[in-house]
Parts: C-alpha cells; sequence; structure tokens
C-alpha cells in the first residue's frame, strides 16, 4: 500500500479535492427500431426489389464490404446479405474496407471484423482480408484511385455500410457509401490518396474518389444502414450503384435527424468511462463529446474538462481519440497500441487524437485533477455529466447540481437519488 507521503506530488495536490454526488439520469429519445428477428426478411426484401437482386447472377463472385466500425447488429445483418447472395447461385466473400484501420494490415483488419463477430464461421463464407490494391482509375482532376484487389477480382461488388455524421469534417457525403468506397476500399494506400490534402477539402476528395470508383468498379448497388439515436438499426436499404450520388446526401441528412446529443449544452467536466474504435472513428464522437480533432466540424457538448477512464477491449489498443481528453488513467494508457494508433493518424494527417493527456494513477484522480483545474466555477458545485460511452448515452450520470433543475424537465427521466461514487482501494470506480 502506497502511503500518503509516498504518493507523487500531483495525487497529494488534488487529493483533498471534493467528488460530489451523482444521481443516474435517462435521457428521453424517440426510439424505432428494427427487431433482429425481423433483421433476415428486411435483407430479403430490399434486395427482392426489382432492379436490386436481379444484379446479382448465378456463378457470380460477389465482394461484401465490412468496416471497422461497431454497427448493431453486424453479424447478423452480414449474414443475412452472404445468404441472399448465395440463395441467387452466386459465391460471397468479405472484404474488410477500412482504409488504415487494423494497423493497416491484412491481418489487424481481419482480427478487428472477426472481433465484431464477423467470421467465417458465422457468417457462412470466406474472409479475404489484404492490404494490396489496383488502381482502378483516376479522379475528375487526374489523380489515381484505388480498391482492394479482392473486391477489384470479384464479378460484383456490395457496399454494406452506415450512413451518420462524420467526426472531423461536413460535406454532402460524411460517413457512408462514398467515404466506405474512397477511404475503405482503398485499403491504406486509397485512404493516404483521399487524407493527403488535409480535413479542409476532404469532403471534396470523398465525392471525387468515390465517383471515380463508381465510373469503373463493378458496384452492383449499397446496402447502407441508419441508426436511431441508441445506435439500434432503424432502416436497412438497397441502393443500385447509379443512385448513389442522389441518394446518400438525403440519407445523411435522415442521420443527422436522428442522431443523439447530450441534452445539456455545456458542463465543467465531461467524464467518458470508455473511448474506442468500437464506438467512434475518434474513439469517442466528438458530434456528442465536442471533442472535435479538426476546425472542419463542430457540435456536442462543451465541456471545461474531458475525462477519460479507460479504452474499449474491442478497440485492440487502438486508442485514438485518448488526445482530445484532458486528464486520462494509467489503467487505459496502459493498453494502448501506439503503433496501431499512429499508423492511422499518419494515414489521416490529423495527430492530436494520439497525444497522451494527464495520466493520473486512478480514476477518483484523473476526475479530481479536471474539477481542480477547472477556472470561474464553485468547485464543491461543480456541473459533470458522466458517460459510459460516446455510442451509448440514453443513460448518463449527472452530479447533484443539476438534480433540481431536471427533475422536471421532460427531456429527462431521473432514476435515483443522489449518491456518492464508489470507488475500490486503488481509486476506480466500481
Amino acid at each position: 500500500m502506497i502511503t500518503a507521503r509516498e504518493r507523487p506530488v500531483s495525487s497529494q495536490l488534488v487529493a483533498q479535492t471534493t467528488i460530489p454526488r451523482f444521481f443516474k439520469v435517462c435521457q428521453n429519445f424517440t426510439r424505432n427500431s428494427l427487431n433482429p428477428r425481423e433483421i433476415p426478411s428486411m435483407v430479403h426484401q430490399v434486395i427482392a426489389r426489382e432492379g436490386i437482386g436481379s444484379r446479382i447472377h448465378p456463378g457470380m463472385t460477389i465482394a461484401i464490404t465490412v468496416g471497422s466500425r461497431g454497427i448493431d447488429n453486424l453479424p447478423l445483418i452480414v449474414k443475412s446479405i452472404v445468404e441472399e447472395v448465395a440463395d441467387r447461385g452466386a459465391f460471397p466473400f468479405i472484404v474488410p474496407a477500412m482504409g488504415s484501420h487494423g494497423s493497416a494490415t491484412a491481418e489487424g483488419q481481419r482480427e478487428l471484423i472477426e472481433g465484431y463477430g464477423v467470421t467465417e464461421e458465422f457468417v457462412g463464407c470466406p474472409i479475404r482480408s489484404s492490404i494490396e490494391v489496383v488502381c482502378i482509375g483516376e479522379t475528375e482532376d487526374g489523380r489515381k484511385a484505388y480498391i482492394d484487389k479482392h473486391a477489384f477480382s470479384a464479378d460484383g461488388i456490395i457496399l454494406f455500410n452506415r450512413i451518420k455524421p462524420h467526426t472531423a469534417f461536413r460535406g454532402s457525403y460524411e460517413s457512408g457509401i462514398m467515404k466506405m468506397m474512397a477511404i475503405g476500399l482503398g485499403n491504406q494506400q486509397g485512404a493516404e490518396a483521399c487524407h493527403e490534402m488535409g480535413f479542409r477539402i476532404l469532403g471534396q476528395n470523398v465525392e471525387l474518389f468515390g465517383r471515380a470508383i463508381l465510373r469503373n468498379a463493378q458496384i452492383l448497388f449499397a446496402m447502407p444502414v441508419i441508426e436511431n439515436a441508441f445506435d439500434e438499426t432503424q432502416r436497412i436499404l438497397a441502393i443500385g450503384a447509379e443512385s448513389i450520388t442522389e441518394e446518400e446526401p438525403k440519407l445523411l441528412r435522415e442521420a443527422y435527424s436522428l442522431m443523439p446529443q447530450l441534452h445539456e449544452k455545456s458542463c465543467d467536466v465531461l467524464i467518458v468511462d470508455t473511448i474506442g474504435k468500437n464506438f467512434s472513428g475518434d474513439g469517442m464522437d466528438p458530434n456528442i463529446t465536442g471533442t472535435f480533432s479538426t476546425p472542419y466540424a463542430g457540435g456536442g457538448i462543451s465541456a471545461q474538462r474531458v475525462c477519460v477512464l479507460d479504452i474499449s477491449d474491442e478497440t485492440h489498443g487502438n486508442g485514438v481519440g485518448i488526445g482530445m481528453a484532458d486528464v486520462t488513467t494509467q489503467r487505459a494508457v496502459g493498453k494502448l497500441d501506439l503503433d496501431s494508433m499512429y499508423s492511422n493518424v499518419i494515414t489521416s494527417t490529423v495527430l492530436g487524437g494520439v497525444r497522451i493527456p494527464l495520466t493520473m494513477e486512478s480514476d477518483k484522480e484523473a476526475i479530481q485533477v479536471c474539477i481542480q483545474t477547472c477556472t470561474e466555477i464553485d468547485k464543491k458545485k461543480a456541473r459533470i455529466i458522466r458517460i459510459p460511452n460516446s455510442m451509448n448515452i440514453n443513460r448518463i450520470m449527472m452530479s447533484e447540481v443539476y438534480y433540481d433543475e431536471v427533475k422536471s424537465n421532460p427531456y429527462y427521466t431521473v432514476e435515483s437519488e443522489p449518491e456518492f461514487l464508489e470507488f475500490d482501494v486503488e481509486g476506480n470506480l466500481c
């Protein structure tokens, strides 16, 4: 046991900082979603629609893209697409399509999607992972566009992905179908080509490279997913290749309208229990947390201090986003795979997300530092919001000062009385 005298000076400086009591609260959002039991029939319906399923012919080899994001019902949706393709006499296979993620290696990318449950045994088809690419054509301004060699060799490609707001830029096409082609299918080389001019014009580049791939690759159709405020599957669609450029901006607007937000516009301290690639490409979605890594996008809550306590097991050490926090813990830093993180940000050209924040020994000390270093507040009545991660923000915790404000607010349902947080002997949250 470390005695008070042996503790680092930084720990001693915040030892007397009071952490207020917290209460549990439910943020109220509209909730419409597909029951998982409905998903196979929904996939069948949208593919069977006139002009979609007829593009799949017996004997064709069909590449189906799977990215690096934690999409709700991911294995089940992919399995359902595979079965529909096979039922039409074609031969489906999975292509990891995630740019530089998974340490920009074939093994790392395969490991990522298998970690989400997309395994050959479950989905019923091979996974063909490679970082090798083929030049498929050129953009309108003369730059080479690339796609994965296995996707290139297929008779047809089905683009499966989610559509949602991006975390670092704004445009007609953000996280969605065009980005899946321009960056996801391009592997390391394509992602680097798209990012090399920076995020200020990334939206334009996503469209330019996406259009080049649409013109030259055997894209059959896209199957985008839109999720509700609980990150649950709300819609599954099928869009013919010729309609992608027109339809995706409409779906992006729909995704914006469904995206959850913290109802409070500002706070003194935001505590994020866990970050990871399974929650957001930025570890914690800045559209929620306000922790944007570029000046080309904005939104989310405004917090004086952001505290990250841990990284998820599913992110396999890729703690990109931790650099946007002010304070973190030794536990989180000890899990970081710096090589994976560095390959990710070198490709994206945005380095801030991998910087190591002020690091404290425990959750308690990390929270205390955040409170202690806030300015122009009553530290004994700090306005603190705690979320489990940026994907699940319907049930959160708020410090006691909010209690009277929210208990009669229709946007909230209070679920407990204020109580002190419980810490173990090491100072970590129980």
